[in-house]
């Protein structure tokens, strides 16, 4: 089983921080370290707060006790997956989402307690980097790099998922505890700055390596970059992202890791083509609480129920998210390793059938055995990492910027950088055009699972009809009109602030 390739920043978070309850209000998270303004702070103390941060990227799976697992709350809005479970009232919010239909007294509200706590916890940091003492100027700026990286990851995520959001980036430490409400545009404008501060100066190196495995590194950056400005549509930096794809490729710090499948493996975990990536450990959560441990619980939410794999290699789970038929037939053929890198067909196995029910489930993120083998919780602590930025996204978007957006190639050929994520796939050379529509195409082959593909339908314009369906069968019909990019506002927050100069407005026609 693997190390924890972060292991110092969280030893110092154990054992400096004392936690309080941080789901009580979305913005009376409170400051993980209780310091005076305007006094010194050390390294450990900087590093303490930092590993804190960092440590919102473990929770989301079981999001303040909700099972809001990020990814998975994207794709149950796509065309990819049904919802799955026991029946439409099981974890019933997630049936509503897929089906538009949510409320905001039924709506991810973990994912939104969770993600405000990172950007409070991200303050702390760009707060107490200010009276910084003893520490070298470029380990004080890099500090300083991931610490604005991960606001604007946070933020990024909030502003796809609600849009208009309350926005701070001091403590709320007085009362009423609250902050204004942005507009999706303003808030845009707060994560790019945000982004330019971490990608400048050279503050981040382009990839991590050794003990520093699994920090933010510049190329993590310039991919939060180029996925923000190419879902606001920000024609005016389309110039800039295409330099940036460019950059990271012609940097040749990271590839194409050989066997797909294999990729997701374990030992595989922080591979070559690996940019960003979350590092779970078998340990940790409990069921009582969503705000600590470094487990995941995803593989056990999306894996057949019951499931007896006569290879023993997968283990059964809860029976949600199965993978539609047509998800399934997207692939040419069998010689396309993603098809069965990404999808288990578990037909002919012996599992208990649920709700909405393909017999195909996902195989990235699938429950393992030997993944979560340590006392506890067990079904809230699998070791596989959430890969959050991989070198093929790179390729990708490089391809379109250029064929589909019409931006200048920067000593970089767009039609190669599909070729090569046709060859990874096929072993083999298997050229197509890179048009628009193989272009989107091989985004929905090469990233099933990960939580792309209702935000690239919905910055493609292409939403409204793809995800409009009538598929009684599967109990799925529904209508998506643009409006319902964004989610409802928690109700508990709207009522929290009624009456204030804070006083949140609903996102579209949200009840």
């Amino acid at each position: 089983m693997k190390k924890y390739k972060f292991l110092p920043i969280i030893i110092a978070l154990a054992g400096s921080i004392s936690f309080s309850s941080c789901g009580d209000d979305f913005l009376t998270a409170t400051p993980t370290e209780k310091q005076e303004t305007g006094t010194a702070v050390t390294e450990f103390a900087l590093l303490a707060n930092l590993g804190s941060a960092y440590q919102i990227l473990l929770f989301d799976s079981y999001a303040d006790n909700n099972y809001n697992a990020v990814l998975l709350m994207s794709d149950l809005r796509s065309d990819d997956i049904y919802k799955g479970g026991g029946d439409a009232g099981d974890q019933g919010q997630l049936y509503k989402l897929s089906q538009f239909t949510s409320t905001a007294a039924e709506t991810v509200g973990g994912l939104w307690n969770i993600y405000f706590t990172g950007l409070s916890r991200c303050n702390n940091v760009i707060n107490l980097a200010e009276n910084a003492v003893g520490i070298e100027d470029t380990k004080l700026e890099q500090y300083k790099g991931e610490a604005h990286f991960l606001r604007a990851y946070y933020t990024h995520l909030l502003w796809k998922f609600w849009g208009n959001i309350p926005y701070f980036e001091q403590a709320l430490i007085d009362p009423p505890h609250m902050a204004k409400q942005l507009t999706a545009d303003q808030v845009y404008e707060k994560i790019m700055a945000d982004i330019d501060f971490a990608c400048a100066e050279d503050r981040l190196p382009m990839n991590m390596v050794g003990a520093n495995v699994g920090r933010v590194s510049k190329a993590a950056a310039l991919m939060l970059k180029a996925r923000v400005v190419l879902y606001q549509k920000d024609e005016s930096r389309y110039a800039e992202i295409t330099k940036d794809m460019a950059d990271i490729i012609k940097s040749e710090k990271f590839d194409l890791f050989e066997d797909f499948g294999a990729m997701w493996d374990d030992e595989n975990e922080f591979c070559i083509e690996s940019i960003f990536e979350s590092n779970q450990l078998p340990e940790g959560k409990t069921w009582s609480t969503g705000w600590q441990g470094f487990g995941t619980n995803l593989p056990a939410f999306i894996s057949p129920n019951e499931l007896k794999d006569p290879n023993g290699i997968f283990k059964g789970g809860w029976g949600f998210a199965p993978v539609r038929k047509s998800a399934y037939n997207i692939y040419e053929s069998q010689e396309d390793t993603r098809r069965d890198g990404s999808i288990n067909d578990w037909t002919g196995a012996a599992y208990t059938k649920r709700f909405q029910d393909t017999g195909l489930f996902q195989r990235k993120y699938a429950a393992r055995v030997g993944y979560n083998d340590l006392p506890g919780d067990q079904d809230l602590n699998f070791a596989n990492n959430l890969r959050i930025f991989r070198f093929a996204e790179t390729l990708l978007n490089y391809a379109e910027l250029v064929k589909m957006h019409g931006q200048a190639e920067q000593g970089v050929s767009a039609q190669s950088c599909l070729d090569r994520i046709r060859k990874r796939a096929f072993g083999k050379d298997k050229s197509i055009p890179a048009t628009v529509e193989n272009i989107k195409l091989e985004r929905r082959r090469e990233f099933l699972g990960e939580g792309m593909r209702f935000w690239d339908l919905v910055r493609w314009g292409d939403a409204p009809t793809v995800l409009t369906e009538n598929d009684a069968a599967h109990n799925s019909v529904r209508t998506f009109q643009d409006w319902m990019k964004y989610l409802p506002i928690p109700q508990s927050d709207m009522e929290s602030t009624k009456g204030t100069e804070f006083e949140l407005k609903q996102n579209g026609q949200w009840k």
